[in-house]
């Protein structure tokens, strides 16, 4: 039998018709921008509550601090909407950070060579995450914890578990300089923000990830090469998270082997409070910058506020769970 909408409206009356097209634009309105009204009340109360809040100085520094967790939260949004995960995004950042270290001390003036090094270590531990995912068809969770582990050990062995001090100007430019009245991490963070952005909303290649976290055996049978996708997102997030630790280790004048110890837990959160599903196939560079910048603002304020680091962990906890029912209620 088939339902017109003339018999829906005779079943229902324009009243019940009425009132569920209200909360459908409702629920829509809530799905599309509660984080957005979660970040401004955030801010309402920050600015009440800490008079520092909204100093400029202040504001800087919570962008420069939120950028290394952004950067790769940027390359964790493209592993999340191909409904994958990536766990050893913190120890990548102390592989990366260390090698760069070692590559730039502050006896010398070396830049581009620690720079293109430390990036190809990200670049080689997104291609083991890769490699394990396509080609041995191991799950992400497992895959990514393995790499994680691989990518820390090797980190302690290079240097004996010893901190690398001491980087060269040109180096510790990267984590410390400013353009202008903006921190260089800031404008890094900026403009890696953009080029994913374009990339993921812009290109075929973008459309290609999307199509693999909606449904990866249609992505197949409509011709997308699904392993060459899942290689790119896991390049990507490795080079993002790499990335992540040169910035960290130049803001430091140095590198330790532990650097980027539970970074995966926060690029997460921001990830999935920015909007993107867990389960694949909905998400925006957009979202993710939204979403780190509120956990920026979210410690900085308590900082200010003097609260403990135990309760700030656990706020960070209650905003990611509203963030995943918010995702739900919206799907739903």
């Amino acid at each position: 039998m088939t339902i017109t909408m003339d018999t829906l409206k005779t079943k229902l009356g324009p009243a019940d018709l009425k009132e569920g097209l209200t909360a459908t634009r409702v629920k829509r309105f809530i799905g599309d921008y509660g984080i957005i009204i979660l970040f401004v009340v955030i801010l309402v109360f920050l600015a009440a509550a800490a008079p520092n809040f909204l100093t400029l100085n202040n504001i800087v520094n919570v962008v420069r601090q939120s950028s290394i967790i952004g950067l790769i939260a940027l390359g964790m949004t493209f592993i999340m909407i191909t409904a994958g995960i990536d766990l050893s995004v913190g120890s990548v950042v102390g592989l990366a950070g260390m090698t760069f270290a070692l590559l730039a001390p502050d006896s010398g003036g070396a830049f581009w060579l620690p720079l293109i090094a430390g990036l190809g270590v990200g670049l080689l531990v997104g291609f083991l995450s890769a490699a394990m995912v396509v080609w041995g068809a191991i799950l992400p969770f497992l895959a990514t914890l393995a790499t994680m582990a691989i990518a820390r050990t090797a980190a302690l062995v290079i240097t004996d578990g010893q901190v690398v001090s001491g980087l060269s100007g040109p180096a510790e430019w990267l984590g410390s300089g400013f353009l202008g009245p903006v921190p260089v991490p800031v404008i890094i963070f900026l403009v890696a923000a953009i080029i994913c952005e374009f990339v993921l909303s812009r290109t075929k290649f973008g459309s290609h990830v999307y199509a693999v976290g909606g449904n990866e055996e249609s992505a197949k049978k409509v011709g997308i090469s699904t392993s060459r996708v899942l290689f790119m997102v896991y390049l990507i997030g490795g080079v993002t998270a790499a990335l992540g630790g040169l910035v960290l280790t130049a803001r430091l004048d140095g590198a330790a082997p532990v650097a980027g110890t539970g970074y995966e837990l926060q690029v997460i959160a921001a990830v999935v409070i920015g909007g993107t599903s867990l389960f694949g196939g909905v998400g925006t560079i957009r979202g993710t910058v939204i979403g780190v910048l509120l956990l920026g603002v979210v410690m900085n304020g308590m900082n200010l506020m003097g609260v403990s680091s135990y309760f700030q962990q656990g706020v960070q906890g209650v905003i990611l769970v509203l963030a995943v029912l918010l995702n739900r209620w919206k799907s739903d």
